[in-house]
């Protein structure tokens, strides 16, 4: 059963449940998995911006070279960059150093293989069981040891790569960029100036500790006031290692994930291009996602949360698009994973083809209300055989109907267990969330335990 690995690599608090340790010998065993075959073999590390990274690499790069692998280090880079680098350079695997939208303290480890894709659950367990058997990894000697080399050029290739997949410019357009003072903030503002727009970029200056810091597209506030006050035609915001892209239309009004994936959708299908007119989302998606694909002659299909299963259930049936409310966005066509900044290039594409406002093309979606509450838990194990917890569960279902519903999940990243509800009535999804989280803390909150 795997332990270290979450919905999204590898994550803790660094130097105490991430440590260099730690890193040095997860290089090791992924150097083991993936490099099999005698022979030369490469692996790519990125990174976002903070102050942990350049320690962490060196750790990991470390051990990818004590098992014979040679690593090319390209610096800070978006996620997908990583993706896609190391599936058309021809790297054996791809690795990203970044805890994503957590705060600075954090940091993580994930894993791409050769051809760009996350790692199944089944790959995480063989890595994992090869880091406790650490004493069989090979060791090599003499020229059999790996080296590491800086190769930052990589970056502009990824960057050229986004640009190529608009036809056209965005000239006309003024566009705030909240960057998170992450991996987008020297990638996001300079290709779309490239592109033609004007851009006003902010939280684009990362020192290290700021990544995350009350911005980006968990923070998404000042970005909101920055686009009513600039007149702008949106706002972009991206997370602290980008693979995720939110909107704020002219009027300041944020569009997640499921109205981004509804836009794009549906201009996919008019151009043919929406395989099945099928769009895959997940348990999270809004419930005014289905009903306004419906209405426009589409279909959608759900999956766990995490990009990683969208996007099998994509690959499995070939659909088109998928992704996750929260912005992780899949383009299949483009790149083998969540994308912010394809996606937000794509989305700018559909706005300038449509010559409407970001506001109307918003409306094509309503948004059910919808509630999410985080209970820090001490244990995240065994809540669904909780009874209390189960009972309040049901009783919240029953009140709700056929007009709403309940989800409660373990968070896979963090130790908190995510109570959500949806609704027509704001009022009533309140008090049954707030019931059934105060049940949860009761049961498995840290002060009570």
């Amino acid at each position: 059963m795997v332990t270290l690995f979450g919905t999204d690599g590898v994550r803790g608090l660094v130097n105490s449940t991430l440590m260099p340790e730690l890193a040095y010998q997860l290089g090791r065993a992924a150097g083991a998995y993936f490099c099999k075959t005698k022979g030369e073999h490469r692996f790519l590390i990125g990174m976002d911006t903070r102050i942990s990274g350049s320690m962490l690499t060196a750790a990991l790069s470390a051990g990818l070279c004590a098992s014979g692998v040679n690593v090319d280090v390209v610096g800070v880079i978006p996620t997908p960059g990583v993706a896609y680098l190391t599936k058309t350079e021809g790297y054996d695997a791809g690795v990203v150093i970044s805890a994503s939208h957590n705060p600075f303290p954090d940091n993580g480890i994930k894993f791409f293989d050769r051809n760009g894709y996350k790692l199944p659950d089944k790959t995480e367990e063989e890595i994992e069981n090869i880091l406790r058997h650490d004493e069989e990894i090979v060791r090599p000697t003499g020229d059999g040891i790996g080296v590491i080399r800086d190769y930052p050029e990589l970056a502009e290739k990824y960057r050229n790569y986004v640009k190529s997949t608009v036809d056209g410019d965005f000239k006309g357009m003024k566009i705030v960029t909240d960057s998170a003072n992450g991996a987008a903030s020297s990638f996001l503002p300079g290709i779309l100036a490239e592109l033609g727009a004007e851009v006003i970029p902010i939280f684009n200056q990362p020192n290290g500790v700021n990544i995350n810091n009350g911005c980006g597209s968990t923070h998404i506030e000042t970005l909101q006031k920055k686009v009513v006050e600039e007149g702008a035609d949106c706002g972009i915001a991206n997370d602290g290692d980008a693979d995720r892209c939110l909107f704020v239309d002219e009027k300041g009004k944020v569009l997640d994930g499921d109205h981004l994936m509804v836009i794009n959708a549906l201009q996919m299908k008019k151009e043919g291009r929406l395989n099945d007119n099928m769009v895959v989302g997940t348990v999270m998606s809004n419930l005014g996602f289905g009903k306004a694909l419906k209405k426009y002659g589409c279909q959608t299909v759900s999956t766990k949360v995490g990009d990683r299963y969208v996007l099998e259930e994509m690959l499995k049936h070939n659909y088109s698009i998928g992704g996750e409310q929260s912005g992780h966005i899949i383009f299949p066509e483009f790149n083998t994973t969540g994308d912010g900044l394809i996606t937000a290039v794509q989305t700018l594409r559909v706005l300038r083809e449509n010559g409407k406002k970001l506001s109307e093309l918003n409306s094509l979606m309503t948004t059910y209300p919808q509630i999410l509450k985080n209970v820090e838990v001490y244990s995240k194990n065994g809540w669904e055989e909780n009874e209390l917890i189960m009972d309040s569960i049901r009783a919240g279902e029953e009140e709700l109907g056929a007009d709403g519903r309940i989800l409660v999940r373990a968070s896979g990243t963090e130790p908190l267990i995510r109570v959500m509800g949806e609704g027509k009535e704001l009022n009533q999804l309140e008090r049954i969330v707030d019931d059934i989280a105060s049940v949860v803390e009761h049961e498995l909150g840290v002060e009570n335990n």
